[in-house]
């Protein structure tokens, strides 16, 4: 499956690389839902691939697409509440 450029990737999960928590959009993403340090992004980010999960996620907007990638992997309550605790480190996020 090709990439849509969609965003979610770098929204809906937790990347630690980055300390990014769950549900929190990357702050290296564009308005434009793009990578700003694409050539410089961490290996995780690099190794990802577009597979299924990419399909069952697709909507219209990101906050769609968020919310189906947390609802698919039942991780909507612990997202609300990183949003919520107002953590942008996953590292804090996890330890509170």
């Amino acid at each position: 499956m090709d990439c849509t450029r969609c965003g979610a990737c770098c929204v809906a999960p937790d990347i630690a690389a980055l300390d990014k928590p769950l549900g929190l959009r990357c702050p290296h993403l564009g308005a434009d839902n793009l990578c700003t340090v694409y050539d410089r992004r961490p290996q995780v980010c690099r190794d990802y691939a577009a597979d299924e999960v990419c399909r069952r996620i697709d909507a219209p907007t990101l906050e769609e697409r968020v919310h189906k990638y947390l609802v698919l992997f039942e991780l909507t309550d612990e997202a609300r509440r990183v949003r919520e605790s107002g953590c942008s480190s996953m590292r804090r996020a996890r330890s509170g």
